[in-house]
């Protein structure tokens, strides 16, 4: 054995040597974590550990209250994921208005096959039962129709937030809990609580292009820290960018991270919440994606960790119930007496009937079974736009493989240019997110987003297989092109 390299990632190699060689097959149940930890005579965090790195490498698969089995699938078989970001290290204005209001117009355009932003198609969603809670709604609360809404939201939609939260390891004081005008709304509330123009602010990279429209409405500048395409932000890369940069708050999505679907380790997590309180530094969580993660793991807020109020979680249900409605939420922890204060300035009123409506939709006994309905629609999706990617984009392309959600994230070869991939996209109907969006800077033009919430039908199917074609055809002119001198 040798000795220089970690316990972990020597039992990793003679696992994945057993697989390659085919004494493991497809299929085959490795032993339980604990079952090896003593076979192997190491710690149980060591098994563990090997186990994330073997699926890291795409040789074996967790199944949620099953175990780790190999993959049906070798790493040379499929189509290699994006390495780690490696975001510019100073913070940067941000310039993304212009971009991100094209992107919406063209979101359900005659004519365009849309799968640029993450807007669930109304297909995807109980429209009935929507309509029911919502009539049912205006009649028992018609008098709300003749008022102006006061306080921070109806009571009983807060109780139901707070009961919902408790999948995510919240427990919440409903009387803490700001309804609002959708997430953005509450993101904007909270940066504004513990920001001013001007400071600097860290969040993913690459990162939702909706983060960066807030941040450069509200005159704040973009430290970019690196993040892993399965596990999300580096801790380690945050830590040492709060040792030498003035960070004022942390934005983050740790659960299907907007646009590269990495899920933050439980593990990491917990570093991240003790990290901040080191350094007194508040988080805006956004946790809008999270019922829509695979494994009920991923589902756990950072803030479940946090024991002196520093991380402020933000959420809607637009991605996972009722777009239309327009219902976000926020806790906001110490900081909540300031968010109250401000909120008025944001626009103040909430709509009452529209409340009671999304409290029925989340009381319900359909809602569980719902959230299920809806990750098994969204899964085989995401594997048939990642297939299509796999065989149609160019020779080199990597593609993230997020465990749920509704977008992918694909790395072209550097000369393909995403905004003149976008240019001529847009001219034969289809709509993509150039990677420019994604950052303050220019680091992800070979970069898009694809987002596949929308409509699923053959229409979107060869519009992916036709955009992987244009990006061949942008390869294959850059080869030709002679580099600069």
């Amino acid at each position: 054995m040798d000795a220089a390299r970690p316990l972990y990632r020597q039992f990793a190699d003679r696992l994945a040597a057993a697989i390659r060689a085919g004494t493991l097959p497809a299929g085959a149940r490795l032993p339980s974590v604990r079952q090896a930890a003593r076979d192997e005579q190491v710690a149980v965090a060591t098994v563990l550990q090997a186990y994330r790195a073997l699926e890291d490498e795409r040789l074996v698969q967790a199944r949620p209250k099953s175990g780790y089995f190999v993959a049906s699938a070798q790493r040379g078989q499929r189509p290699a994921e994006p390495a780690t970001s490696s975001p510019p290290q100073a913070a940067l204005a941000v310039d993304i208005a212009s971009l991100y209001e094209l992107m919406m117009q063209l979101n359900g355009a005659p004519g365009v096959v849309s799968l640029g932003a993450a807007c669930p198609s109304a297909s995807l969603f109980a429209e009935a039962r929507i309509r029911r809670a919502l009539s049912q709604a205006t009649l028992r609360h018609r008098a709300l129709l003749t008022q102006y809404a006061g306080g921070f939201g109806e009571e009983t939609l807060r109780r139901a937030i707070a009961r919902r939260a408790l999948a995510m390891g919240l427990t919440l004081d409903a009387r803490d809990i700001v309804a609002t005008g959708g997430c953005n709304e509450a993101l904007a509330l909270c940066l504004r609580a513990v920001t001013r123009p001007g400071d600097t602010v860290a969040l993913e990279s690459p990162t939702s292009f909706g983060f960066l429209q807030i941040l450069e409405a509200q005159g704040l500048r973009a430290l970019e820290i690196p993040t892993h395409p399965r596990h999300g932000l580096s801790v380690d890369a945050l830590a040492l960018a709060l040792q030498t940069q003035p960070v004022r708050a942390l934005l983050a999505v740790p659960t299907l991270q907007n646009p590269l679907g990495g899920c933050m380790p439980v593990a990491e997590r917990r570093r991240l919440a003790q990290l901040l309180a080191r350094h007194q530094v508040p988080m805006i969580e956004d946790v809008i994606y999270n019922d829509l993660a695979e494994r009920d793991e991923h589902r756990r807020a950072v803030k479940s960790f946090d024991s002196e109020g520093l991380v402020m979680v933000c959420g809607s249900f637009a991605k996972t119930v009722a777009p239309g409605l327009r219902v976000g939420w926020l806790e906001a922890g110490r900081h909540g007496a300031e968010v109250r204060r401000i909120k008025p300035a944001f626009g103040g009123g909430n709509t009452g009937v529209v409340e009671m409506a999304m409290a029925e939709l989340l009381t319900q006994p359909g809602y569980e079974p719902g959230l299920r309905r809806l990750r098994r629609a969204l899964a085989p999706r995401m594997a048939e736009a990642r297939d299509l990617v796999a065989a149609h984009f160019p020779r080199g392309t990597r593609i993230t493989d997020p465990a749920g959600g509704i977008m992918l994230w694909a790395e072209m070869p550097a000369g393909v240019d995403s905004l003149e991939l976008f240019r001529r996209a847009l001219a034969l109907g289809i709509c993509i997110a150039p990677g420019t969006m994604f950052s303050a800077s220019d680091r992800y033009r070979h970069c898009v987003r694809l987002s596949l919430g929308g409509d699923w039908g053959d229409a979107q199917r060869e519009a992916v297989a036709r955009v992987g074609r244009l990006a061949q055809e942008l390869a294959a002119e850059a080869a030709r092109t002679p580099a600069a001198a």
